[in-house]
């Protein structure tokens, strides 16, 4: 399945709240701008290989509702979302989201 269809199944997302206080206190990134991403375009997605040993990991980069520019690794269980990390994107990541909205 790729990664369009996942998506589109989803019904939500799903939270672990150890996750997202870790998130907020290291990055100072909420859960409400972390979903945001998805609902706005461009939104680049991959594979996270590295990382995906025990379950199939993704990230994203995306932009917040407020323009903020987030790389954002989740896995989808069960049809929701679950983010595991997200920070600002770093200048490679800027670079690629841009160059994927030409």
């Amino acid at each position: 399945m790729n990664m369009h269809s996942l998506l589109k199944k989803c019904t939500g997302f799903e939270w672990d709240m150890h996750n997202a206080g870790k998130i907020w206190q290291k990055h100072g990134v909420s859960p409400t701008e972390c979903e945001q991403i998805y609902f706005n375009r461009p939104l680049v997605f991959a594979d996270d290989l590295k990382h995906s040993e025990e379950e199939n990991r993704f990230y994203a980069l995306g932009k917040t509702d407020g323009r903020r520019l987030l790389f954002v690794v989740f896995t989808v269980r069960q049809d929701k979302i679950r983010v595991i990390s997200a920070r600002d994107m770093n200048r490679k990541e800027r670079k690629a989201y841009y160059e994927s909205d030409e």
